[in-house]
């Protein structure tokens, strides 16, 4: 196995290529076994890692790159952070709009499975940080709050 090490938004991830095949390899991130799945193609190297950027579910998870990490919070405000690596099947918000604690601000699929991201308190949406379609991981910021 080639082992290699990413800090993805301030967390550190150990990946170890397996078994490539042709249309999929085996990896193991920070010691959990997943089965990348893409199309198939002639494969004479490695699967380059590039596009396994984030821990990868054992379903299919769209392969597009996650989204950077913001510059900074605003003073004052706070962020929404992803739970779970996923892609965002829907933002129900704008910025500068005036949200309730509760209320669903983004979908997120993870794990073929839709997750409601809710406001933490009243408050007012300062800037959206994704968009629908975007793939994110574990602990990305999503929206910040003011």
């Amino acid at each position: 196995m080639k082992t290699y090490e990413f800090t993805i938004n301030g967390k550190e991830y150990t990946v170890e290529i397996g078994a490539v095949e042709s249309t999929s390899a085996q990896v193991v991130v920070n010691g959990q076994n997943y089965t990348v799945n893409y199309p198939e193609k002639k494969v004479s190297q490695p699967v380059a890692v590039a596009p396994v950027a984030a821990p990868v579910a054992a379903a299919p998870v769209p392969a597009a790159p996650a989204k950077p990490a913001p510059a900074a919070v605003p003073a004052g405000g706070s962020t929404i952070a992803s739970p779970l690596p996923g892609v965002i099947l829907q933002v129900l918000v704008k910025d500068g709009e005036a949200v309730k604690r509760g209320q669903k601000l983004l979908v997120l699929e993870a794990m073929k499975m839709e997750n409601d991201i809710l406001a933490e308190a009243d408050g007012t949406v300062t800037k959206v940080l994704v968009q629908q379609g975007d793939s994110v991981l574990e602990g990305a910021d999503l929206v910040v709050m003011a």
